[in-house]
């Protein structure tokens, strides 16, 4: 079963999933952020918060299909 933190956590994650997608990074870091006040050790959102962080301070061009390209080990 899942729990209500859970869910809560998912919901948030999903929104910040939408705005991503559309480079809406600012919006979808908060998101992130909103599910990381509820569960900090949540993975994903995590990994997210930070990847927005990157995106915000250089973004991605015009045609970005959305894959996070690692440049450092």
């Amino acid at each position: 079963m899942i729990t209500e933190e859970k869910k809560q956590v998912l919901e948030l994650f999903n929104e910040g999933r939408k705005c991503y997608k559309l480079m809406d990074f600012k919006r979808a870091r908060e998101f992130f952020g909103k599910a990381l006040k509820v569960d900090p050790e949540d993975g994903p959102s995590k990994v997210y918060f930070a990847r927005c962080k990157h995106y915000i301070d250089s973004p991605p061009p015009e045609d970005w299909d959305g894959v996070f390209v690692m440049k450092t080990k």
